[in-house]
């Protein structure tokens, strides 16, 4: 279990370098480990989570009973909790992750140069992965099985309020790797709740770890960024919008908006932000935002919309950039695609945006103006996910620019190196 001890700062240090030396010297074996061992490792892994699951959810009971105590969001709390059908979730996802074809090898491409070399892209892992993470235990799951498949050793670093849960699911993750004959050391737990531990995985571990991925609050997130002295796969806030098109229908507009927001309102990808063309005002207006009211949500609105819709309460300009992770969504009217897409690019996150139209001419630009990671047509955001997207699971969302952008999966987990083949030529 993770313990939640009061290190001294030299303790700590000391014992983040033990773990950056075990996890580099897993590292080599994993790189090598073949499609089958990978395989065989993860779907060990599943079989132990489902077959101890009533220990994974006796110990999720104390993290939430600990949260409630705290006083903890309903939505914060709605993320921890774990389930017998989440645990299942969790299970079959790590199943889907090993039904996927191992990326390690893979030739991304290969071309001849007119002098007879042969050169080659080729997909390699990118080495030791630390993963810091809040709340959701689920993660602690889902990094360790596909840093597993891309060949990474990974360091998790869950967050205190789900120490016993992912200590419990980390347990079984480490079972899964034995079973197959893998280094152990190749998917490991901080033991500490300490945030000292945190300041030395940022430090880098003497070397040993390759890149950092956060998965947490602005607070986590800004101060991975500022004080990493790794690669940060990374994203602030999803601040996501959806904008009806004045070519929408209303049904599916309706449908879209209510779950984009109400689905899981806890989730990167739930809306906080509802835009309506002002030429659709009179039509779709009022009954989306009956809709979304039914459902439970809070409504902010600009006065324009209040003035159609009295039951929303007066939205600020903080609004417009708040990520609420809760059943509250601010409203605006908007002059068509034009000042819509405006709107998202001066305070979207860029992390997932969608429009319901039936124009392709303003869904093909929106989807050519918006610089988000990821853009829908006519379906909701909360499809922001790696798993709905085919890729069996994901680490995060990362809004950057740089190797991986959106979804990070098994190959955003990979780098590449170029392997040239020869007859003898030397360069004049």
């Amino acid at each position: 279990m993770l313990q939640t001890r009061n290190d001294t700062g030299q303790d700590i240090a000391a014992l983040m370098a033990d773990i950056g030396r075990r996890a580099r010297a897993a590292a080599r074996p994993l790189a090598l480990a073949n499609a089958e061992r990978k395989h065989a490792a993860l779907v060990a892994m599943a079989d132990v989570i489902w077959r101890d699951r009533q220990a994974i959810l006796d110990a999720n009971a104390i993290d939430v009973a600990n949260g409630e105590e705290a006083k903890l969001t309903a939505a914060f709390l709605d993320r921890l909790t774990l389930n017998e059908e989440r645990i299942r979730s969790m299970a079959d996802g790590i199943r889907a992750i090993a039904s996927m074809r191992d990326p390690v090898g893979d030739v991304i491409a290969e071309w001849d140069r007119p002098n007879g070399l042969h050169i080659e892209r080729v997909r390699t892992p990118l080495g030791v992965i630390g993963v810091i993470y809040e709340s959701r235990p689920n993660v602690t799951a889902d990094a360790g099985a596909l840093c597993l498949m891309a060949g990474n050793a990974v360091i998790l670093r869950g967050g205190s309020d789900s120490a016993h849960s992912s200590a419990a699911i980390h347990a079984c993750l480490v079972s899964g790797l034995k079973a197959a004959e893998l280094p152990a050391d190749a998917i490991q737990m901080v033991p500490t709740s300490d945030r000292a531990a945190v300041g030395e995985l940022l430090k880098g571990l003497n070397g040993n770890l390759d890149v950092i991925v956060p998965r947490g609050g602005r607070g986590l997130v800004e101060r991975v960024q500022k004080e990493a002295r790794v690669p940060v796969f990374a994203h602030l806030e999803g601040i996501c919008h959806v904008y009806v098109d004045r070519s929408a229908k209303l049904d599916m507009a309706t449908e879209i908006a209510v779950n984009a927001k109400m689905r899981r309102t806890g989730i990167c990808g739930a809306a906080e932000t509802l835009l309506v063309d002002r030429a659709a005002a009179d039509t779709h207006l009022v009954p989306i935002l009956e809709a979304l009211d039914k459902a439970g949500c809070e409504i902010r609105a600009t006065d324009e919309v209040r003035s159609r819709y009295a039951k929303a309460k007066p939205a600020t300009d903080a609004d417009w950039t708040t990520e609420y992770l809760d059943a509250i969504i601010s409203v605006a009217l908007v002059d068509g695609i034009g000042a819509a897409i405006d709107h998202i690019e001066t305070h979207s996150s860029h992390h997932t945006d969608a429009i319901v139209a039936d124009d392709a001419t303003a869904v093909e630009r929106f989807f050519s103006e918006v610089d988000s990671a990821i853009l829908l047509h006519n379906a909701s955001t909360q499809f922001a996910d790696g798993g709905e997207f085919g890729m069996g699971a994901e680490i995060g969302i990362a809004t950057g620019r740089m190797h991986a952008r959106g979804p990070v999966g098994i190959e955003q987990l990979t780098s590449f190196k170029y392997r040239v083949r020869g007859t003898g030529q030397t360069r004049p």
